[in-house]
């Protein structure tokens, strides 16, 4: 095993985070979002296992931003000029995110609302 090699893809998949913060909308809504959820969890005081679901969800977020991300930036190249074939391998990628958010939001309310209703009630 090549230990330079291996540091080395560290390095470099921290830049690809970096890259997808410094360039992606959505990305840092979803880090922001993550920010409000755990500040949320801190104050509801979740189980160990919501806290397990909730890490998942979060970063599971982040990595199919990230899948999207290098799938448009694939496609980008690829074919810079516009091709229907393109834009439908974007949409169906933003598409995948959606759906993600959409049951992230859907186990959040499931975890987050029985606790908030004994907090308000």
């Amino acid at each position: 095993m090549n230990f330079h090699k291996f540091g080395k893809s560290f390095v470099y998949a921290t830049q690809g985070v970096l890259q997808a913060v410094k360039t992606e909308q959505n990305f840092r809504l979803h880090l922001l979002a993550a920010g409000i959820v755990s500040l949320a969890g801190i104050f509801t005081g979740l189980s160990k296992w919501e806290w397990i679901i909730v890490v998942m969800l979060i970063f599971g977020m982040f990595m199919i931003e990230l899948v999207n991300t290098a799938i448009e930036r694939v496609v980008d190249l690829v074919s810079p000029d516009y091709h229907l074939l393109a834009q439908q391998a974007k949409d169906i990628a933003a598409g995948a995110c959606l759906v993600y958010a959409i049951c992230t939001v859907i186990i959040g309310l499931i975890i987050f609302i029985p606790k908030w209703s004994v907090i308000l009630f």
